[in-house]
This record gives structure tokens, C-alpha cells and sequence, in this order.
């Protein structure tokens, strides 16, 4: 059994309204209690702004901004820049979002902030879809999952956000995920510590919208991890790739075998994509190997 090597001091409450089981709300705890109280967040549109919900009966301790689904990193630089006139330049200001307002809706104002290195913790929740208006594709829906939208299939890959974040030389880009908590709490401890934009991105499997038992979403994320379809590393400066582990990924089929959204694939469609998460796997490897 794992140790959870974090301390809760009571930064997010009981009460909220995510789904029972929810990993997102799991993660949520973890994340805000290593932030700590001298912390600002803005939350755009998703899943998360309902879990977060609104003042006096919020479930978050400190203060959050409900922005729009287009501008959570610009409300958080523009947040940032205003702590620091009032002398409070070591408050944290925290961005939360889902994959819709970061891989696609928000884009534009997180890849600004990132050109200007503003010094933001911009977190994504990242459950592949648009879960909370009917569960649409996104441009974070991998290849051939079931989505709202997409009822015979995604037709088209995943974005590579963190790739696209390296190249705009940011400070600091991590994945993470509910089923390594620890991993999770010391990312964020890190990314505390560095000035500049920090990116991090944690998978968070939907109940619904991935067709996911009610108490597997944690199982669920570990398989992504263990398999190689959501690996656990960290980019510092755009150019160096540490890997959480370099041992061979396990086959994806008991990741795939988890979810409601991949049950029409034919043996063809899985080796298929057991193909793509192996030639992913070996890419960052030989980005980690600084080649």
C-alpha cells in the first residue's frame, strides 16, 4: 500500500457536488492543501468550477475567480501582476481547468502567458472530453474512443499539449495522476518554488464519460500510467525530459478493458493503438536520454 506523503490541513471541504468517486475531487484536495493559504485561484468553466463552487459556500479555502472558459491563464497573469503591485509576490496564484478550456477554448491565452512567462501554476484536469455538457470530444479525445460526438469513434489524435507547451520554453511542464498522490504533492511542491509559467496536467478518468465503475477511476489512471498511455514525467526548460520510470510500459488492454468508450474496437483497431502508445514511449525515451 502506498503512503501518502502529503499534509492535509483542511484547504478543501467536504460537501461538494463531484461525482461520488470522483478522482478529479481526490486530486483537488491533495493539490490545494500543498498550495496552501497563501494561495489565489482562478477557475474557468469544467468540472472543476462546479467542485469548487461558489462564495460563501465554496468547497476551497482560498479565494477563487470564476472566469470564462477562454481566459482562466490571462485572469490568472492579470491576477499575478496586480499581487505583485501590492507587494505579495510570494502569493501563489493558481489556475484550474479542464482539457476543453486548456487544449482547446483556452489555448490561445495559455500559450500567451507562457510566451511571457507569467508566473502562474496552471493546473489541467485532463478527463478527454467535454464531460459536464454531454460528454463531446476534445481535442485531448484520444484515437478511436467513443465520445457524445464522436458515437463510432474518435477519428483523430490526441493534441500533444505538452510538447506544445516545451516549445514555448516554459520553466517547468509535469503530468500527474490520482493514483500516484505523492507524485502529484511533490510536483506542485516543486513547481511552487520556480518562477515562470508551470504547467502541470493531471488524467482524470470520467466516471460517465469514460463508462468507468464508480470506484475503478483511481485503478483506471494507474493502468493509463502503467501502460504507457499517460506516462508520469517532467520537462524543465522545454528541453530536458525526466521520466518517473523508464521500465517497459505493460500492454494497454486492461487500461482499455476498464472502459465503456473502447468496447467496439476489433483486435485490428487495439494493436493499433498499442502501436501508437508504443512508438509515443519510445519518443520519450529518447527525449529523456537528451538525444
Amino acid at each position: 500500500m502506498q503512503k501518502i506523503d502529503y499534509c492535509d490541513d483542511g484547504q478543501f471541504c467536504s460537501g461538494h457536488v463531484a461525482c461520488a468517486g470522483c478522482a478529479e475531487a481526490l486530486s483537488m484536495r491533495v493539490i490545494l492543501n500543498t498550495v496552501g493559504e497563501n494561495a489565489v485561484g482562478v477557475v474557468s468553466p469544467s468540472c472543476v468550477a462546479i467542485i469548487v463552487g461558489g462564495h460563501p459556500t465554496s468547497s476551497a479555502r482560498i479565494p477563487f475567480q470564476h472566469g470564462t472558459l477562454e481566459s482562466a491563464a490571462a485572469s490568472a497573469s492579470g491576477m499575478k501582476r496586480a499581487l505583485r503591485a501590492q507587494g505579495r509576490d510570494d502569493t501563489t496564484v493558481l489556475c484550474l481547468a479542464g482539457d476543453g478550456g486548456t487544449y482547446d477554448i483556452g489555448l490561445q491565452a495559455l500559450s500567451s502567458a507562457a510566451e511571457r512567462n507569467e508566473d502562474i501554476l496552471y493546473i489541467c484536469f485532463d478527463n478527454e472530453g467535454y464531460q459536464n455538457t454531454g460528454g463531446q470530444r476534445s481535442s485531448s479525445t484520444p484515437m478511436s474512443a467513443v465520445t457524445g460526438s464522436t458515437p463510432a469513434g474518435n477519428t483523430t489524435q490526441k493534441k500533444n499539449l505538452i510538447e506544445i507547451m516545451a516549445a514555448h520554453r516554459v520553466p517547468y511542464i509535469a503530468t500527474a495522476s490520482p493514483s500516484d498522490l505523492s507524485d502529484l504533492a511533490a510536483k506542485v511542491t516543486k513547481a511552487k518554488t520556480i518562477r515562470g509559467t508551470k504547467v502541470i496536467i493531471v488524467i482524470i478518468p470520467c466516471l460517465p464519460g469514460w463508462g468507468v465503475a464508480d470506484d475503478a477511476a483511481v485503478k483506471t489512471a494507474r493502468l493509463a500510467v502503467e501502460s504507457g498511455v499517460f506516462p508520469l514525467f517532467e520537462v524543465e526548460n522545454g528541453v530536458t525530459y525526466r521520466l518517473r520510470t523508464t521500465e517497459k510500459p505493460a500492454p494497454i488492454a486492461a487500461y482499455l478493458d476498464q472502459q465503456k468508450r473502447y468496447r467496439h474496437l476489433s483486435d485490428e483497431d487495439r494493436q493499433a493503438l498499442q502501436d501508437d502508445v508504443d512508438r509515443n514511449w519510445q519518443r520519450l525515451l529518447w527525449l529523456a536520454a537528451g538525444e
